[in-house]
């Protein structure tokens, strides 16, 4: 990874001018989209607060898109550095990554030639794909739904070394759906990447098209979202460069995946205009049939009854008690997240680049709850005592630069070299003891538990996500601030 040093006071100073700057100038020219207000949705002391919070961060910058009316009203700004080196500033004609945001559109491409009659939800994925794991029991439902059972390929928020080699869709399933099933179809949720990869192959074998060809003549171009495109081989110079860090430290220059690894699962890039675009087609349910809308919407429930919350590369939640449809995406470098409030006719979109920071789900609920005016927060549930006393011990052991790799897994261990362990070392033990440690967080992925913990320390408070391998070694245990 290359080396890329930097003083966080000349970089705060920088980031006040540029924001300053960003804020007067799409003031007095506001951005190109289906309509806006003169002076936006946010008034001068929100977008005040959001800039105090991406400076507060560190991350280079994020860019954020509104829809409000069911389109009628439309705001797009970005705040902050697209490239750190050389500097150049973010605008709300930069594209981001949208990471797994990009399952809609494979969904919306299913949704289509299911109109068409060239597919069913209800096939099995052995009528295209016979050769993978239980083909026969398995159905494209199940894939866009992740209760199919398939492994996931990608659970890490960090790079491997088997992503900075290029692959092909083909190969990551040969690999990871000829495995067995981690649950018999239908009877669990668990997110998995490796849906959404057959899903994809599908899509194109129904079609006879290539599937980016597909989107782009389907949804893309009736849309007019002309920055939307494979982030793995359509690179602009204006693209925003990918960043991320080491527990606390300064943004580094990400590695980045390698071709082919996540095709339908997540390799879009867009602005957050046409994402925009996409959502207020949403709304207006423009692109699909209404019929095909409340497939996309509904709850896939497991075979016992019980919830997923997840419809088809949709999460089902809210926001204060108003109903959302949402859905994040991460690939190395990059965090987005993008919400539909449809019975507000609403949807704010918040896209970063940089990963392993917790700063676009807080800035998403922050104006959502400007424009929304809800008025409750939920409360985190804690952990128990002999798993947060090894976090504990972990988290104390990096603000020494210390980690007992036996703990480890390879994968991890590649992860924690010396400028990683260095930089987390330099900025874990500037904040002081351990004060409190608790998990508000559990779940499956990929084979392995995901935990999330909330870490006290004297001066601050941060994140601490974590996988766990069936054997109780940790594949990942990253440091991520929290705002």
């Amino acid at each position: 990874m290359p080396q890329f040093e930097i003083n966080l006071h000349k970089r705060a100073n920088k980031f006040a001018l540029i924001l300053a700057a960003i804020i007067l100038t799409a003031l007095a020219k506001p951005a190109s989209l289906a309509a806006q207000s003169p002076a936006g949705p946010l008034d001068a002391q929100e977008e005040a607060k959001i800039s105090k919070m991406l400076a507060a961060s560190g991350v280079p910058s994020i860019s954020i898109s509104i829809v409000e009316e069911n389109g009628k009203t439309v705001y797009a700004k970005a705040l902050g550095q697209a490239s750190l080196s050389p500097d150049r500033p973010a605008t709300p004609a930069t594209r981001y990554a949208i990471g797994s945001i990009s399952k809609q559109f494979t969904v919306a491409a299913i949704l289509l030639l299911a109109e068409e009659r060239r597919l069913s939800l209800d096939d099995t994925v052995s009528k295209y794909f016979p050769q993978y794991t239980r083909a026969n029991e398995i159905t494209i439902r199940q894939l866009l739904s992740h209760t199919s059972g398939y492994e996931d390929f990608a659970p890490q928020d960090y790079m491997i070394p088997e992503w900075l080699q290029p692959t092909t869709p083909d190969a990551v399933l040969e690999k990871w759906a000829k495995k067995p099933l981690d649950f018999d179809p239908g009877t669990k949720w668990q997110y998995s990447n490796t849906n959404y990869v057959l899903a994809g192959r599908i899509a194109e074998k129904a079609s006879g098209m290539d599937l980016m060809k597909f989107l782009q003549q389907k949804i893309f171009a009736p849309l007019k979202m002309s920055t939307a495109g494979d982030c793995s081989v359509d690179k602009t110079p204006d693209d925003a460069v990918a960043y991320t860090r080491f527990g606390l430290g300064p943004a580094r220059p990400a590695l980045r995946e390698a071709p082919g690894w996540y095709f339908a699962a997540g390799e879009l890039c867009m602005t957050p205009a046409d994402l925009a675009r996409w959502n207020i087609s949403f709304l207006n349910k423009k692109i699909l049939k209404p019929a095909s809308y409340e497939e996309f919407t509904r709850e896939v429930l497991l075979k016992n009854g019980n919830h997923t919350h997840y419809a088809l590369g949709i999460s089902l939640g809210e926001l204060d008690n108003i109903p959302s449809l949402s859905h994040g995406g991460e690939v190395s470098g990059f965090l987005a997240t993008n919400t539909v409030y449809p019975t507000r006719g609403a949807a704010v979109t918040v896209l970063s680049n940089q990963d392993d920071i917790s700063l676009i789900g807080p800035v998403s609920r922050e104006i959502s709850r400007y424009l929304l005016e809800p008025d409750t927060r939920a409360a985190p549930d804690a952990g128990t005592p002999e798993e947060l006393q090894q976090v504990r011990g972990i988290v104390e052991g990096l603000q020494q630069g210390k980690i007992e790799r036996s703990l480890f897994t390879s994968n991890c261990n590649f992860y924690f070299n010396d400028e990683a362990l260095q930089d987390i070392q330099s900025s874990l033990s500037a904040l002081g003891a351990v004060k409190d440690v608790k998990r508000t967080r559990q779940s499956l992925r990929g084979g392995m538990t995901f935990r999330l913990y909330h870490v006290e320390f004297e001066k601050k408070s941060l994140l601490i996500t974590v996988y766990l391998t069936p054997d109780s070694n940790y594949e990942q245990f990253l440091p991520v601030e929290e705002f």
